[in-house]
């Protein structure tokens, strides 16, 4: 890893978690939305942010560094799947496969996924101008005590993406003075 390699992946863990922050802000902003952006009666659906790993044989590929896409060599690998049915990835920080290694050099968003497995909250109000014919009016699916577990979270990675930047200058400026 180069030296200026660690500025690229703090500010990629920065942007990614700042983005992060964004959606949970979001989520949090529409708890009690029942109508889309259009004005249909649909309740607003929790949103989350899919991250992957930036590797350096990706970059390789995508800059045509090294012949072209490797199959064997994707950015993201299924190791199968988790009790959910949900494919799960490897996400470390260096993968290894048949003598050739790809080293994380970031994160990037692969995605801002509607969260469609969790349902969504009927609550009894007929007074309620959404409220269907039982009385019934259906919420999103966000829970907030969750959603701001989460805020605090992203919030704390964040703030070691920073703290780890502001080490590497102060070291790159100490090696400097000498």
């Amino acid at each position: 890893m180069m030296m200026m390699d660690i500025y690229d992946v703090t500010a990629s863990a920065m942007t990614a978690q700042r983005l992060r922050m964004d959606t949970i802000a979001s989520n949090l902003a529409n708890v009690n939305s029942t109508r889309d952006a259009q004005g249909k009666l649909a309740p607003y659906k929790r949103r989350n942010v899919v991250f992957a790993p930036i590797l350096q044989n990706s970059v390789d590929e995508k800059a045509g560094l090294n012949g072209g896409p490797n199959t064997k060599n994707q950015a993201l690998q299924s190791l199968g799947t988790n009790a959910q049915g949900l494919p799960v990835y490897r996400s470390g920080i260096s993968i290894s496969e048949n003598a050739s290694t790809q080293t994380g050099i970031g994160v990037e968003v692969l995605q801002i996924s509607e969260d469609r497995q969790n349902p969504t909250r009927m609550v009894y109000d007929p007074t309620h101008p959404d409220a269907n014919d039982k009385g019934f009016v259906e919420f999103p699916n966000i829970n907030t005590v969750t959603e701001m577990v989460d805020m605090i979270s992203a919030s704390r990675a964040y703030e070691a993406s920073v703290t780890a930047f502001q080490t590497t200058k102060s070291m790159n400026e100490a090696t400097l003075d000498m």
